[in-house]
């Protein structure tokens, strides 16, 4: 039972991060986009005026606990399991 929580604590995590690193760019402004003049010097040209990352903590959160949801509702139902999915690759045991 503690490994099989622990798996999933581990999926989620993993999940999560991926869910970040593709929210990461939305909504990424940079000086010029942002109609906030020149960059200052020793600034990158690219760096974000504002990250908004308490923000998108938020929503990487919703949308992990979403597909993870589904996710472990597929693998429960039968949907989504190591035979199902070698059948479905082709690849042979």
């Amino acid at each position: 039972m503690i490994s099989q929580i622990g798996s999933l604590l581990a999926i989620y995590f993993v999940l999560w991060w991926v869910v970040l690193f593709m929210a990461l760019p939305f909504g990424v402004r940079n000086r010029a986009e942002a109609g906030q003049g020149d960059e200052i010097d020793g600034t990158d040209p690219g760096a974000p005026v504002a990250a908004l990352m308490v923000r998108k903590a938020l929503w990487t959160t919703l949308i992990s606990a979403v597909i993870f949801a589904a996710a472990l509702y597929a693998y429960r139902a039968g949907w989504l399991g190591v035979d199902r999915l070698v059948k479905l690759m082709g690849i042979p045991l």
